[in-house]
């Protein structure tokens, strides 16, 4: 009995002292917890778009035009397109336009079939014809004031084919206008911050964070779209072609850091 009393007395004791060593080792892991939870930050902080816009001329024309040509061989449409479009680049080059603002946009050289059905047999029958072959050309320039001479100088070379006229701004154009934007823009974000901080007693003190949105051209419209066939009669008078402002746009996000005055 007495034995038994003693191992009684034993299972307390560590279980006494499982129960403490247990709340030991909880204690540094809820400080460990405790202390890598972030303080909640005080900062004060206001987020404003801002907004530029500019209408501008555009500085750059791209004209997209060529010769289509329909013959029995390939042989033939090859050689009358090619007749043709040596013509052209001739004509334009009288106007002042250079090898550099002369590209291919589009070559194609493919068999035309004629479809029918046989009468006795009720049978459809594709017959070869021919072949046509198309080659059209872009020109690009900032000689705007040469885009009518352009085209009816083509024309008369032999274009039977022209399927755009739009405007642009150059490349150099371009990013001058996206940094004065861009500056324009920061300083609307700013102005309205300034604005609606100033009923509350606030005032800027920092910037935290910008972002900036793509700088946006309105897609190019084609002004002039039309086609000639082979026996169309060509005015005298020179084609009417007319560019219209472009409005650009920008904008940026900027998160000011605010205080009070």
């Amino acid at each position: 009995m007495k034995h038994s009393k003693q191992i009684f007395a034993v299972v307390i004791a560590v279980l006494v002292v499982s129960v403490t060593l247990g709340a030991i080792s909880i204690v540094p892991s809820a400080v460990a917890q405790e202390e890598v939870t972030p303080f909640p930050s005080r900062e004060k902080v206001i987020s404003v778009t801002g907004n530029a816009i500019s209408s501008v001329e555009p500085n750059l024309v791209n004209i997209s035009f060529g010769v289509e040509v329909q013959e029995k061989t390939a042989k033939d449409a090859l050689a009358s397109n090619s007749e043709l479009m040596n013509k052209v680049i001739t004509a334009v080059k009288q106007v002042g336009i250079t090898d550099a603002e002369i590209g291919t946009s589009q070559f194609n050289i493919y068999p035309v079939y004629n479809y029918y059905q046989e009468k006795d047999t009720g049978k459809n029958v594709q017959e070869l014809i021919g072949y046509k072959v198309s080659n059209i050309i872009n020109i690009k320039t900032e000689k705007l004031d040469s885009i009518a001479q352009i085209i009816d100088g083509a024309v008369d070379a032999g274009v039977n084919r022209v399927d755009s006229v739009y405007f642009s701004l150059s490349p150099d154009v371009a990013s001058k206008l996206k940094d004065d934007l861009l500056e324009k823009a920061v300083l609307n974000a700013k102005s309205k911050a300034e604005l609606a901080l100033s009923p509350l007693n606030y005032k800027i003190i920092g910037v935290k964070a910008i972002s900036l949105s793509e700088f946006s051209i309105p897609y190019p419209m084609p002004m002039y779209d039309m086609a000639y066939s082979e026996g169309a009669a060509k005015s005298s008078m020179p084609t009417p072609i007319f560019s219209s402002d472009q409005d650009v746009n920008t904008s940026v996000n900027v998160v000011f850091l605010i205080g009070s005055n």
